[in-house]
């Protein structure tokens, strides 16, 4: 299996695990939520960042899902990911049920 980068690789944020910024800033939640571990065979959320709110993407709080799908739905890395997994991608509304579920 090839190497998929996870959200905070790709952008370079630092805020991932053993992030330069996350004393700065603290911990992006995509590298600390578990129920979306594997999704796109990412660590943590880090394939699946789009669904997760508060994420820090551009180095400002994102907030809650309605918010910012939009902007997700637009950037780079989303189409990446979108463009690698292909016909394995997995919709945002089953990666939101497994938010959901306890």
């Amino acid at each position: 299996m090839e190497s998929r980068l996870n959200c905070w690789e790709y952008k370079n944020c630092g805020l991932g695990p053993d992030g330069h910024r996350i004393s700065e800033m603290g911990l992006c939640p995509t590298a600390s939520e578990h129920k979306l571990h594997g999704v796109h065979n990412g660590d943590k959320a880090g394939r699946a960042c789009w669904v997760v709110a508060g994420t820090y993407c551009g180095g400002v709080v994102q907030g809650k899902f309605a918010q910012k799908y939009n902007t997700c739905a637009n950037c780079d890395f989303y189409q990446k990911v979108l463009e690698e997994e292909g016909s394995k991608f997995q919709l945002t509304l089953n990666l939101m049920k497994r938010l959901r579920e306890s």
